[in-house]
């Protein structure tokens, strides 16, 4: 099996668990990969992601063209942006409608420049800060552009009223972070109130040093 073929596979067995946990419904969200030659595989539009068919991902070539497969996902000017700005750091990219990071995004309060608490070392470790971005129609190409004014600074973007997207150096550490984020997400929701006792500054620092994580001021 070639590397593309094994990646096609991979693509559609990460969208398959993603939606049998609930974390993304109906025809909703989609996942991008890099390819060997520098193209891309793309969920096609109005797929959902339990039911793809690996030889009908969106193929598109490294100039951007589309080059076979389905029509690919309306979200490509969200996906681009992220492959645009952090260039070699990202090698794929998923989007979900996931419920509690959705829940978070719709209430007051929060932190826009780091909407989700440090409640635990491995959110910190594997999304830095997340960046609580404004409402945009489904498809709207001012999605890629709020992306790209973050400068290829953040990894993990959640989307007010839609839902999370995230960049990872290949899928498996995309699909995971993701999960890291609704994870979280949940547990934010679960003690809000409660004053619940999250990681120190001091201690988020040294998760930073350590692990050499992207953490801007």
């Amino acid at each position: 099996m070639s590397e593309e073929a094994r990646l096609r596979e991979e693509i559609c067995r990460h969208g398959r668990s993603l939606f049998e946990r609930g974390l993304t419904g109906g025809a909703s969200g989609n996942i991008s990969a890099r390819c060997p030659d520098g193209g891309l595989l793309v969920t096609p539009t109005g797929a959902s992601l339990g039911r793809l068919d690996p030889d009908r991902l969106s193929r598109f070539d490294a100039a951007g063209r589309l080059v076979a497969g389905d029509a690919p996902t309306k979200e490509m000017p969200l996906h681009g942006a992220f492959y645009g700005t952090r260039g070699e750091r990202t090698g794929a990219v998923v989007h979900l409608h996931a419920t509690h990071s959705v829940a978070l995004s719709l209430l007051p309060g929060g932190d826009p420049d780091n909407l989700l608490p440090p409640l635990t070392a491995y959110s910190v470790m594997r999304l830095g800060k997340v960046k609580l971005l404004p409402y945009f129609r489904p498809g709207d190409p001012a999605m890629g552009d709020a992306v790209r004014s973050l400068g290829g600074r953040r990894s993990a973007v959640l989307l007010a009223n839609h839902g999370p997207v995230v960049a990872g150096k290949d899928l498996e550490a995309a699909v995971c972070a993701i999960e890291e984020l609704e994870e979280t997400a949940r547990l934010a929701l679960l003690t809000r109130g409660a004053n619940p006792i999250g990681l120190t500054d001091t201690q988020v620092r040294d998760l930073v040093s350590t692990f050499g994580i992207e953490w801007d001021d």
